[in-house]
């Protein structure tokens, strides 16, 4: 039985819809939409992203050398559909030691990159965006911009926009964050492919 759901925001937890309300809902958020418990790294978790998605499943492809998928997540109910995705990454950093990564695609308001991300609000915060950009990510064949967002120490954090959504970048440690400077990362959207991933350990990450 899979745990139940909770904040987006927080990982607090929700109060379910019931007879008054429709809606899940956090104390400290109010409504929202309630973050899945993370789905394991297999091929049923990916092909049952790949078919309820309604925002772009970001995986890069192909995979840097040595790096594994370590498990998917998602914020949406029945009612509403699946409004963010998340695909975990874990390899070897180009420093040293290992390494973890979140890509993340979700519309605005969600607030589950910016929770990932360790910051307070729910999208990257105005501004964040009026230098020029930190990296460039090639998404769908097409470069994207993203900037550096000052979040949690530990961690490198990286949004920009793509096809009308957020999209997060975060890695640990914060040395990590030169992999997507330096590693030439190329989005594809797992809605449109069925693909043989190498599948890691379970990431932990996914329980922030």
């Amino acid at each position: 039985m899979r745990a139940a759901p909770t904040c987006p925001r927080c990982f607090g937890p929700l109060h379910a819809p019931s007879v008054w309300s429709s809606a899940w809902r956090c104390d400290a958020h109010g409504d929202v939409l309630p973050y899945q418990p993370p789905w394991p790294p297999s091929q049923t978790a990916a092909e049952a992203m790949r078919k309820t998605s309604l925002v772009p499943v970001w995986l890069p492809w192909p995979l840097p050398s040595g790096w594994l998928v370590t498990g998917f997540g998602e914020v949406g109910d029945e009612r509403k559909g699946i409004r963010a995705s998340l695909v975990a990454l874990s390899g070897p950093s180009l420093t040293q030691g290992p390494a973890d990564i979140l890509v993340i695609a979700e519309e605005p308001g969600i607030g589950l990159g910016a929770a990932f991300a360790g910051l307070d609000g729910a999208d990257p915060g105005e501004g964040f965006d009026s230098g020029p950009p930190n990296a460039k990510i090639e998404v769908l064949g097409h470069p994207a911009p993203l900037w550096c967002v000052n979040g949690a120490a530990d961690r490198a954090v990286y949004a920009g926009e793509a096809l009308g959504n957020w999209l997060w970048v975060i890695a640990w440690p914060a040395e990590a964050g030169c992999l997507i400077v330096l590693a030439e990362l190329s989005l594809i959207d797992l809605r449109d492919h069925d693909l043989d991933i190498p599948f890691g350990a379970f990431s932990p990450r996914l329980e922030d």
